[in-house]
């Protein structure tokens, strides 16, 4: 635990930082929900107000509405908020690694209004990933004015990622399992219980005022038949080619309309606002969010074509708001294009095999996973997603196979997960947490010394020692002093040794033993360079048995192994 400091929350007291750290998680939590319930409320308001409180808005507006307003936010963006554009996953990424825990306020109050008038005016984006950057501003603006220290502010605003992302999703499971796999891609159990603190505070705070109803009203599952499980398989394929799809597509496009000249940002949201509408007229659920058209879908209410349709039609025009800058998030539209191609999966199912096809729902459900996991390449995320928002555990095969699927075909035709590539072309080079899970660190196991390089017994005679060690490499040699021990003496000792000790005389009489902690084979470079610290070198031993010596480690072993090791690009 960390020294104890006074730190002033309403009368000064004295706490560690680590304690005082799970109380402004509370906090941070209550205010990104209030704030997220502000920012639906917005959503909602604007919507309203712009689009009419018609099922099927008047077609001037759909047609207008969108790229008027789309002219607005561009300005907005490029003349006072330059920061909000995209998602804000990356930004508050880049808050954690770059900017010391570091977003503006003036950035909250951007994102905030920009991404509101944006989804509420239909553009084809959803407020996840703008609720997250907003609980991270609001989590680093308190940080900042509570001044804590450097290594706490750099975590706050993952913290606040978390509860802002928990209230916009009401599932807090989902909010912590994003942020530690794919925003802090490692954690302490006081980071972890930060996170998770900020996320039930903010669920709780949201329903105190909208409601505990869940984004979806999931009909029950059941699997019908195993075979049942080949057509998961196949929408797990056919996923992963839309991801794929959605990907390269908004990769390609994003940096060549940044390219164009200056003045033409100030177009690019009002085109693609413009599409939107074109596309609105005849088929309105592809704009803002879409989730009562995923409800819809859900309980048998398009047929396959329409929802293929919608699924094809979806991947446009996000593809065409994200890729022009519009501010908004990832989160909604690649459920809803899920959504929408698993139904049209089941549609087809029905046709070819209508004895084993299990209900819509279900393959709606697990849909949503595959595209969350093809796309944004959170595995882990997108099957306890599923699982928290369907409450039922036992669709949890049919999830783990199509979304295991997904995700691996993505894997294999677009080396960089999205977020890596958006960052990389903004110039903001922030860790891949896929690529570090991936890669292959080295181990002790690596980097030791084998052990057919036989320790010195210290049962004998310091002559024979010396004799044997003439034979040996190195200029440092184990010593087995019985008992689980292990000594160490320099061959310059051993010399000197040997000319003023008897030679009868045990080896182990004039070393002394090596205080612990003895290393183990599966160990970390990092805890090697902890236990070498003022030590020429460590005795490798077996778990189960302490005399059994693997190996010997020194450091000049890790230098050599740590500059043999290739790095991932």
């Amino acid at each position: 635990m960390s020294t104890p400091r006074r730190l002033t929350l309403g009368s000064r007291i004295a706490i560690g930082e680590e304690q005082f750290l799970l109380v402004i998680a509370v906090l941070i939590g209550i205010y990104s929900g209030l704030a997220v319930v502000c920012f639906r409320l917005a959503i909602e308001w604007l919507r309203l107000a712009l689009l009419g409180p018609a099922l099927a808005p008047p077609y001037p507006r759909v047609l207008l509405v969108p790229a008027g307003v789309g002219l607005v936010v561009a300005a907005l963006v490029v003349q006072r908020f330059p920061a909000v554009r995209g998602s804000g996953v990356n930004q508050t990424k880049a808050a954690l690694y770059i900017y010391d825990g570091f977003i503006s306020f003036r950035t909250v109050v951007g994102k905030f209004l920009t991404s509101a008038l944006a989804i509420g005016s239909g553009q084809s984006l959803g407020p996840e990933d703008p609720s997250l950057q907003i609980g991270a501003g609001l989590a680093s603006a308190m940080g900042r004015r509570l001044k804590l220290s450097r290594d706490r502010l750099r975590y706050i605003a993952p913290i606040g990622a978390a509860a802002g992302l928990a209230a916009a999703f009401n599932s807090p499971i989902t909010a912590v399992l994003f942020v530690i796999e794919e925003v802090v891609g490692r954690w302490t159990a006081g980071v972890l219980g930060a996170v998770v603190l900020s996320a039930v505070s903010s669920v709780v705070t949201e329903q105190w005022f909208l409601g505990d109803e869940p984004l979806f009203r999931v009909p029950p599952y059941h699997l019908v038949h195993g075979a049942e499980l080949l057509a998961y398989a196949a929408l797990g394929l056919i996923g992963g080619g839309v991801a794929l799809v959605f990907v390269k597509a908004v990769t390609a496009l994003r940096p060549r309309l940044r390219a164009l000249p200056p003045w033409t940002w100030y177009v690019q949201p009002a085109l693609a606002g413009l599409l939107i509408g074109v596309i609105g007229l005849r088929f309105p659920h592809v704009m803002g969010a879409g989730y009562e058209y995923i409800d819809q879908a859900m309980h048998d209410q398009y047929g396959w074509r329409t929802l293929a349709a919608l699924c094809a039609l979806k991947v446009l025009t996000t593809t065409a708001s994200f890729a022009s800058g519009t501010p908004g998030g990832l989160f909604a539209p690649t459920l809803f294009i899920g959504a929408m191609l698993g139904g049209a999966v089941c549609g087809v199912e029905r046709l070819i095999a209508p004895q084993i096809t299990g209900p819509i729902g279900a393959y709606v459900l697990v849909g949503m996973g595959t595209l969350f996991a093809g796309i944004l390449r959170a595995p882990m995320t997108s099957v306890f997603m599923i699982v928290e928002v369907s409450g039922n555990y036992s669709i949890i095969l049919p999830v783990m196979i199509s979304n295991t699927i997904a995700y691996l075909v993505s894997r294999q035709f677009q080396r960089h997960a999205l977020f890596d590539v958006l960052s990389r072309q903004d110039g903001t080079e922030l860790p891949s947490m896929e690529e570090e899970r991936e890669y292959d660190e080295p181990t002790i196991e690596d980097l030791m010394r084998p052990a057919s390089e036989a320790p010195l017994a210290g049962a004998e005679p310091v002559g024979a020692a010396l004799q044997r060690a003439g034979s040996l490499d190195g200029d440092y040699f184990l010593v087995d002093v019985g008992d689980g021990s292990w000594a160490g003496i320099s061959r310059a000792e051993l010399t000197a040794l040997g000319a003023v000790a008897s030679n009868d005389a045990p080896l182990a009489t004039f070393v002394a033993p090596i205080e612990g902690p003895y290393l183990y084979p599966d160990q970390s470079i990092a805890t090697a360079l902890r236990a070498l610290r003022g030590r020429p070198f460590v005795p490798i031993v077996h778990r189960a048995n302490r005399r059994r010596l693997e190996g010997v480690l020194a450091l000049d072993d890790l230098v050599r192994g740590v500059a043999a090791t290739t790095v991932p690009d």
